[in-house]
């Protein structure tokens, strides 16, 4: 039994469709807050239960014969996030699971600008402290492109804090290389990078923008502070927004740059690169266009 919590959200949603084409539904578990959003899981023979990080008790009863358990960070960010997963990596324990895997970020570590990463890297020790194996799988950046890059669409510009080399993962293919990893024969102690073969800044993605669209889309540094009062003035609340800087300055810090060949050996190919995302990402806003 193979049990994945965070299973109706995209990275971990994409894991479960991945292990499903290499193993029996009876052999998958799921421990979801809401039930009722993974019943598509459910109808197709997935064991789905009820669980949360603040629910030991649930957490035992979705963890139960697992042999592994895959963990998604937490995105609770009013809660102990660190308490959350000591709690989600004891009830593995308590429930006899042999191997804890996590989703962690590459660069993590308690040096890093960047808030989540000194989580990532506290998880990290909680899971050497455990007592049973563990795999860290350290993805690289992913999420919204609109939220990188801002309304380049509307203003041809990417007009973003100074930024570094990082690297940007497509979802699907972090989940399919997590699916191989727990379906493997390798164990994958400890930390595994999992990041496209090569890093990005943005004025790679004004350049890929600029290809793509047949425009001149270019990419402007914006001061800090400016940027920060920028958004503010857009309704975004100001500790937001400084969240949000972190990253940036995590990337020309050189916290993001390095890239690993372990994704593409684990998928059999390339990963998906950031212009093919930032092609699909322009299409899927762009919509069907009626032919009248």
């Amino acid at each position: 039994m193979i049990v994945v919590t965070g299973a109706t959200g995209t990275l971990n949603g994409a894991t479960v469709e991945h292990l499903l084409r290499r193993l029996p539904s009876a052999g998958i578990g799921v421990s979801v807050r809401d039930p009722a959003r993974a019943q598509h899981l459910a109808d197709r023979g997935v064991r789905v239960r009820r669980g949360t990080y603040d629910d030991p008790a649930a957490l035992l009863d979705s963890f139960a014969g697992a042999e592994q358990v895959l963990l998604v960070s937490s995105s609770d960010l009013g809660a102990d996030v660190v308490a959350q997963h000591r709690t989600a990596i004891e009830a593995a324990v308590a429930a006899g699971a042999r191997r804890i895997l996590y989703t962690s970020q590459q660069g993590a570590g308690p040096d890093s600008p960047y808030p989540p990463s000194a989580i990532h890297a506290a998880t990290e020790a909680l899971l050497a402290e455990s007592g049973v194996a563990w795999t860290s799988l350290r993805n690289g950046f992913y999420g919204p492109l609109d939220q990188l890059l801002g309304p380049w669409e509307q203003t041809g510009t990417i007009a973003m804090p100074e930024d570094g080399p990082f690297t940007w993962v497509d979802r699907a293919d972090a989940g399919e290389a997590a699916a191989a990893i727990l379906t493997g024969g390798r164990p994958f102690d400890g930390p595994v990078t999992l990041t496209p073969t090569r890093a990005v800044t943005l004025d790679d993605f004004a350049r890929f923008a600029s290809e793509a669209t047949g425009r001149t889309i270019e990419r402007v540094v914006v001061d800090d502070e400016e940027w920060v009062a920028e958004q503010t003035t857009t309704g975004v609340p100001e500790a937001v927004a400084r969240f949000t800087l972190t990253m940036f300055q995590a990337t020309r810090t050189g916290h993001f740059g390095a890239v690993d060949p372990q994704l593409a050996e684990l998928l059999g190919r390339e990963p998906r690169s950031a212009t093919e995302l930032l092609s699909d990402d322009i299409a899927t806003r762009s919509g069907p266009r009626s032919s009248a």
